[in-house]
């Protein structure tokens, strides 16, 4: 068997390591363009995790690695004048050059053919091998050349970086962010061996143009960052090595195999390390996920032998874990794009933000490794809660800290999200209802909406929607009302909506969204556009359907003031009749109610306006939106921003931020939180308080969002579904008493807490002994 490696980089020299272990007897041989100890850039950076893979897969390698490395546990953050150090995160940097010159040494010894100064510019001079393992990086030609084969995307990030070093010794994985007159620069740096440290300075595109950079060679810009991180650099000068500004590119590929005969190709040809996929620099993992991919093609080689069964296992088994590195080093460098979105936070909150941004670390992550630095987001959220009005707040995970809006106050920042039930009849909510909401209601949550209520029978989604506009409805809703504030703390809201041209439709487990067979009722939209093809066609509202809406929100919301919800919400999201409105994907409009995002915005508003007439100005108002629709020519973020801005200056007090839904064509980036974002950008670009809502499942996420400023409330709804307790259990969890509990489950309440402090050592130890090991001890006695 022989294998043609192009490209003598981490991946390309790893995996011949590996197979060649593997199998002594295939015949490898790596090209490489540079010299042998040609290398561009400073130094790499492993986690403790990453060497007890390598360790598993070649000790050898692995030791030569760790004695050349240089060792920190901790993360420092300097920002406007504050030091924080947050310990316990175990990293390791290496010289660029020295790991290559090892890996080099390991693979010859093992009988790889290595050839340097050997630029293999086409497929035809490596013909013939029964595998050829693109490893030639982020300038792939073998990419490049076969792109639609392999399906790439390459999107080119907006800020500028440049890669430079230093002889400044660091103790610690360093950022450092200065502002000057030009704007904000950013410093992601750390020591790769005694006297040497690598600096990667970011900055934005304005920044970057301001500070005339793109007109500076090498040495010009060194000397201008010099002055910009002088503090940071103690003296020491910034040293270049190929250190061109560059715009980082995120590379993915739907497919990373071609397959001799199985794709048409003629040969057996796999990309590995950044020819396939890039990782931000700020999440160190390039080098990590290039060769890791070298492990999981080894491992498939292993497991099946022949290459073509081996190629299609590593296409089919190393995707995931690669999309996963690859979706947290993506939110990481969007965090570094908006930073300044954050530069006026507390200082605090600024680095607990940093520090969680990927989504890999997290509030309880961070109490674990760094216990002083989580107790002291605790008390800043307590302080915060003490300066917006509340007598004394004691300091507790974040998400039981009260909070107000206009005079209604909530015990804690957890809410039932709403959730259409779809199991009224005629609009009236019975036996279900009460027992839905009442459970969720004893569970301890600070806030409950109830499910979109429509405001006349042709305002509904489905034949099970619930209504407010009859006074058998009123009734109902007024007993659950009543149920929920007789037995607990829960303030109820009631949202009210209109389900515009996805109404009519069949309940959702007969088919979301699917048009009724039978009994269908007309439907009404801003625009006669169909949701499905085969779906209702709804009429172009007239100026007197729009009256007759508005006024049937007004009757609904008197209604709701009787009953006694405590807030009421706009629906104004998911492609309802309100969103449909603010959708340029659903709104054609040529008159005064289409076209800019202002006139578009023109009925909501309208609407909005005359439920805040009515509604008691001492109860919020708040409106669920969509921020983005996930799909071209919709909604942007950009846009939900100002959607927020009018809303708030109609009197609404938050800002439900939801997402798409808005057409059958939308493709949603789903993923852990993957809303908060959105939230995230509205209440830090506004100063409008935001709920978040989408695939937020654990108490540890929920404070995390509140304690980096993210949301202000959170909302969770598919958990509350299997456990109405949440908030209970939660409380448990983290020793935190809840203002009330139920008498009558006093004795179950009382053993969940016992079993839960308990519950929480154990997990505690659990997690200190799944932790990697630690390769400080090692390193620093070979550093002797």
């Amino acid at each position: 068997m022989r294998i043609e490696v192009i490209g003598g980089g981490p991946a390309g020299l790893y995996f011949a390591i590996l197979m060649k272990k593997q199998r002594p007897d295939v015949e490898i041989r790596v090209h490489e363009r540079n010299r042998h100890d040609d290398t561009f850039g400073f130094g790499v950076v492993f986690s403790d995790a990453t060497l007890e893979i390598f360790e598993r897969h070649d000790a050898e390698s692995a030791k030569a690695i760790t004695d050349h490395f240089a060792y920190w546990d901790d993360i420092e953050i300097r920002f406007k004048g504050n030091r924080f150090r947050v310990s316990g995160n175990g990293f390791c940097g290496c010289s660029r050059r020295t790991l290559l010159l090892l890996l080099q040494e390991r693979a010859r010894n093992l009988g790889v053919e290595l050839n340097f100064t050997d630029e293999v510019t086409s497929l035809e001079s490596v013909r013939g091998a029964d595998l050829i393992i693109a490893s030639d990086g982020i300038n792939s030609f073998v990419r490049q050349g076969n792109s639609g084969h392999f399906g790439t995307t390459v999107d080119l990030r907006p800020n500028r970086f440049a890669w430079m070093g230093s002889t400044r010794p660091l103790d610690a994985f360093t950022f450092c962010f200065r502002e000057n007159e030009h704007g904000i620069f950013i410093a992601h740096a750390y020591q790769y061996e005694p006297g040497a440290s690598t600096w990667v300075l970011e900055t934005d595109p304005e920044t970057f143009q301001r500070a005339g950079l793109g007109a500076m060679d090498e040495k010009q810009s060194a000397a201008y960052l010099e002055r910009v991180f002088a503090e940071d650099l103690g003296g020491h000068r910034l040293l270049i090595n190929r250190s061109m500004w560059r715009q980082f590119p995120m590379i993915r590929n739907a497919r990373s195999t071609m397959i001799r005969d199985a794709d048409g190709m003629p040969d057996n040809v796999v990309l590995l390390g950044d020819a396939k996929s890039t990782a931000h620099f700020s999440i160190g993992s390039g080098t990590k996920l290039a060769m890791e991919d070298a492990i999981a093609l080894t491992e498939a080689f292993r497991l099946h032998g022949e290459v073509t069964a081996s190629l299609e296992a590593f296409e089919r088994d190393r995707r995931d874990e690669v999309e996963r590195t690859q979706h947290a080093a993506d939110v990481s460098l969007v965090w570094f794009e908006q930073v300044r979105r954050f530069w006026d936070m507390e200082p605090l909150r600024f680095a607990f933000g940093l520090m969680t941004r990927s989504k890999s670390i997290t509030y309880d992550n961070l109490r674990l490794r760094a216990p002083d630095f989580a107790d002291a987001m605790d008390r800043m959220v307590a302080k915060e809660t003490v300066a917006k009005g509340f007598p004394r707040a004691t300091p507790v995970a974040p998400m039981f800290q009260p909070m107000a809006l206009k005079d209604m106050v909530v015990a804690n920042r957890i809410v039932v999200s709403p959730m259409c039930m779809y199991s009224a009849v005629d609009g009236v909510p019975g036996d279900w209802h009460l027992v839905h909401y009442g459970a969720r209601g004893l569970g301890g949550a600070g806030l409950m909406f109830t499910e979109m209520t429509c405001v006349a029978p042709d305002a509904r989604i489905t034949p099970g929607c619930a209504g407010l506009w009859n006074d058998a409805q009123e009734a109902a809703w007024t007993r659950i009302a009543g149920f929920v504030h007789a037995h607990g703390n829960t303030k109820m809201v009631l949202q009210l909506g209109h389900a515009g041209r996805k109404g009519a439709t069949k309940l959702m487990w007969e088919g979301m969204d699917r048009p009724l067979a039978e009994g269908a009722w007309p439907i009404v939209a801003p625009s006669p556009l169909a949701y499905y093809p085969d779906s209702q066609v709804p009429h172009e509202m007239t100026r007197a359907d729009m009256e007759r809406v508005r006024e049937q929100f007004v009757a609904a919301a008197k209604r709701g003031i009787r009953c006694g919800f405590d807030m009421l919400e706009l629906h104004a999201a998911h492609g309802y009749l309100l969103a449909s409105f603010i959708s340029p994907l659903t709104n054609r409009r040529t008159d005064e109610y289409g076209g800019t995002l202002a006139s578009r915005l023109r009925f909501p508003l309208e609407v909005f306006a005359a439920l805040r007439a009515v509604w008691p100005r001492e109860k919020p108002m708040s409106v669920r939106i969509s921020a983005t629709d996930w799909q071209e020519g919709g909604t942007t973020e950009a846009e939900s921003v100002e959607v927020a801005r009018a809303f708030a200056a109609a009197g609404c007090d938050l800002v439900d931020v939801s997402t798409g839904q808005t057409t059958p064509d939308s493709a949603p980036g789903y993923g852990r939180m993957f809303q908060v974002p959105f939230a995230d950008a509205i209440r830090n670009e506004t100063g409008i308080a935001t709920m978040c809502v989408g695939s937020i499942t654990t108490a540890d996420q929920v404070n995390t969002i509140l304690a980096a400023g993210r949301a202000d409330l959170v909302a969770l709804g598919r958990p509350h579904l299997t456990d109405p307790n949440f908030t209970l259990r939660a409380a448990a969890s983290y020793g935190v008493e809840l203002d009330t509990r139920p008498p009558q489950y006093e004795p179950g309440t009382a053993q969940l807490y016992r079993l839960a402090e308990q519950a929480r050592a154990e997990l505690i130890e659990l997690r200190k002994k799944a932790k990697p090991k630690s390769h400080g001890p090692q390193l620093l006695k070979a550093a002797e």
